[in-house]
C-alpha cells in the first residue's frame, strides 16, 4: 500500500489536494530529467528532508530528493512513492500529478514508470512456470494468484496471443487456499498445463502438493519488486503493468514493449 493511503488522515488529504491545484496550474519548465540532476546534494535539500522526516516520525525513510521544474518545489521519493514538498519543508501535496501543460506530459507518471521499471534479465526465470506460444520471440513475466479473478480473465485473453513466451511467477497472497492451489500447480508434472487448466477451467491438480516448491523465493521476489497485487506484468524491456487491461490494449503494450 502506498504512503499516501497509509499515512494521510482525511484532513491532510484534503489539504494536500488543495495545494495540488495551484501547482498544477503553474507553467512547467523543461523536462524533469533535465532539471533534476543531483538534487539530493544541491543547496536547500536539508530543510526539505528534515521537514519530511519529522512529519513521518520514523514511519518511512526518505530515499531521494530532486528538484522539480517548479521553483521552490521538491520531489521526495519514499520507495516507489512520490510526494512534493516546498523548499522550506513545511507544506506538501501527496495525491496528484505534476503535468507539463505545454507538452501535456504527465511528469509524475513518467517518473513513477521509471522507478517501477526493472532489469528483466535479473528475473530468476527458473522458478517461474514457462509457457511458449508460437515462436516465443516476445517475452513477458506475470505475477498471479490462483484465486485472482482478473488473473483468470487475463489468462483467457492470453489464449489469443501469438509468438510469446510467458513466465508466470505464482504468488499466493489472497488466501490460505491460494497457497494450497499454488503448491498443487507447482508440484504437477506439466506445470504449464496445470496452471492453465486451473486458471481457465477451475481444474485443481489432484496431487497432494507436497513436493518442494519455490514459494518462499517467489514471495521474496514479489516483495523485492514491490509486487503487492495481481496480475502484475513485466515486459521484456522492464516496463511494468499493474492490473488487467482489455486484450487489444494488452497486445499493443506487449508489442510496443517487446521492441529492442
Amino acid at each position: 500500500m502506498s504512503v499516501s493511503k497509509r499515512f494521510l488522515q482525511p484532513a491532510l488529504r484534503k489539504a494536500a489536494l488543495a495545494l495540488c491545484v495551484p501547482l498544477l496550474l503553474a507553467a512547467a519548465a523543461p523536462a524533469f530529467a533535465q532539471t533534476a540532476a543531483s538534487a539530493a546534494d544541491a543547496p536547500g535539500a536539508a530543510p526539505v528532508r528534515a521537514g519530511v522526516e519529522a512529519w513521518f516520525k520514523g514511519r518511512y525513510k526518505v530515499d531521494e530528493l530532486r528538484r522539480t521544474p517548479i521553483p521552490g518545489i521538491w520531489e521526495v521519493r519514499i520507495g516507489k512513492d512520490l510526494i512534493y514538498v516546498d523548499d522550506k519543508g513545511q507544506h506538501a501535496f501527496v495525491e496528484g500529478n505534476l503535468v507539463d501543460m505545454r507538452s501535456n506530459r504527465n511528469l509524475t507518471r513518467e517518473r513513477t514508470d521509471e522507478l517501477l521499471t526493472i532489469d528483466f534479465s535479473t528475473l530468476p526465470l527458473g522458478i517461474a512456470i514457462k509457457q511458449v506460444i508460437g515462436n516465443g520471440k516476445r517475452t513477458m513475466a506475470v505475477f498471479e494468484d490462483p484465486n485472482c479473478g482478473y488473473c483468470r480473465k487475463m489468462r483467457q485473453d492470453m489464449v489469443g496471443l501469438k509468438d510469446v513466451t510467458i513466465y508466470t511467477f505464482v504468488i499466493p497472497i489472497l488466501s490460505a487456499d491460494s497457497e494450497v492451489k499454488a503448491k498443487k500447480a507447482l508440484c504437477a508434472d506439466d506445470k504449464g498445463r496445470a496452471w492453465s487448466d486451473m486458471m481457465l477451467q477451475g481444474k485443481v491438480p489432484g496431487n497432494a502438493g507436497s513436493c518442494e516448491t519455490p514459494l518462499v523465493k517467489l514471495k521474496e521476489l514479489a516483495q523485492k519488486l514491490g509486487v503487492s497485487a495481481t496480475p502484475t506484468t513485466f515486459f521484456q524491456n522492464g516496463r511494468r503493468l499493474q492490473g488487467y487491461v482489455p486484450a487489444a490494449q494488452f497486445e499493443r503494450l506487449l508489442e510496443e514493449n517487446s521492441k529492442s
